[in-house]
């Protein structure tokens, strides 16, 4: 069995890089979502999809997920400076899991970004 270590996402740091991702890459299902989060090196916990789907309701209450049908969800609405403050925390993340040793990543887009305004 592998065994790489990888940075346990959990509570707020899991449901902004879920946002993040969602908006970065628009509307997905959860499987796609687990699968991209372990990508970069990070791992949800088991069962992965019902923490992924937990974290996307709490965020569905603020507007900033739609869900768009049984296990798939897009990128509601979200004012700029809760996005600038999602997205540097994130940033934070990638870079700290990046640092730790023994941890794989893929970069699914890196630090770039397609929103307005930039990053």
């Amino acid at each position: 069995m592998n065994d790489v270590r990888r940075l346990r996402l959990r509570g707020i740091e899991l449901r902004y890089t879920l946002t993040m991702h969602l908006f970065d890459h628009g509307p997905t299902t959860i499987t796609s979502l687990v699968e991209a989060l372990a990508a970069q090196g990070f791992d949800v916990g088991r069962p992965a999809p019902k923490s992924v789907s937990d974290a996307l309701r709490w965020e569905m209450r603020r507007g900033r997920v739609r869900r768009l049908g049984r296990g798939r969800y897009g990128p509601g609405q979200m004012p700029r400076g809760t996005e600038h403050r999602i997205h540097q925390r994130v940033l934070a993340l990638r870079a700290e899991n990046r640092s730790e040793p023994g941890t794989e990543h893929g970069d699914l887009g890196g630090d770039s970004c397609g929103r307005r305004g930039g990053c």
